[in-house]
């Protein structure tokens, strides 16, 4: 009996070893692995389409309202697995599944917008649960993972994600640029295109 339970004991103990020795592993490959660049997509002006302007002013509250809510559509996130927050910086919070559970994330972001209206997030903070990993990997383990639509690029390399808010399709064809982002000051403005053929003009 004592025999029996010395094997299983042995058994157990070398299975366990060589879990850990493969999670081990994967961490290795997975710290030393390349990282690849992401190209950003070409930028596109609407100033450039036929039609009328409008402007939208916005705030930090309501605009992670309307954030929260695109997400949850988009990712069918109905467990609120992810939510973006504003204070004087963009939050980004969630989970991914890793070795059969799930992992929290968390990123901090500062935006920029550009010269055409897109806006690039550049990561100032992040982590993945308790891992201590560089930033470049950490984001390419969320790009792995997680669903983003054609307008968001996630850069590794860069520490960033790139937001073509130019290409983004919204009902009517209105075409959108980011004109102020000050989250500081809450002084958040967008332009709004709606074009001539929209109009029947």
């Amino acid at each position: 009996m004592k025999e029996k339970l010395l094997i299983n004991w042995k058994k157990l103990f070398i299975s366990l070893a060589i879990l850990n020795g493969i999670i081990v592993l994967l961490l290795i490959v997975f710290i030393l692995w390349p990282v690849p660049n992401a190209s950003y997509p070409s930028k596109e002006y609407i100033e450039e389409d036929p039609g009328a302007e409008f402007t939208i002013q916005s705030s930090k509250e309501n605009l992670t309202e309307l954030v929260n809510a695109y997400i949850d559509k988009l990712l069918k996130d109905k467990n609120d697995k992810y939510a973006v927050s504003f204070d004087d910086q963009v939050h980004l919070m969630g989970a991914i599944e890793a070795f059969s559970t799930e992992v929290p994330v968390s990123i901090t972001f500062d935006p920029k917008v550009q010269d055409n209206g897109d806006i690039i997030l550049k990561a100032s903070e992040m982590s993945l649960g308790l891992l201590r990993l560089p930033k470049d990997k950490i984001l390419k383990y969320v790009n792995e993972r997680v669903y983003t639509p054609d307008w968001v690029t996630i850069n590794p390399k860069e520490e960033s994600i790139y937001l073509a808010l130019t290409k983004m399709e919204l009902k009517s064809n209105f075409r959108v640029r980011a004109q102020q982002f000050d989250l500081e000051n809450d002084r958040i403005t967008f332009r709004f295109k709606v074009p001539n053929e929209t109009l029947g003009l």
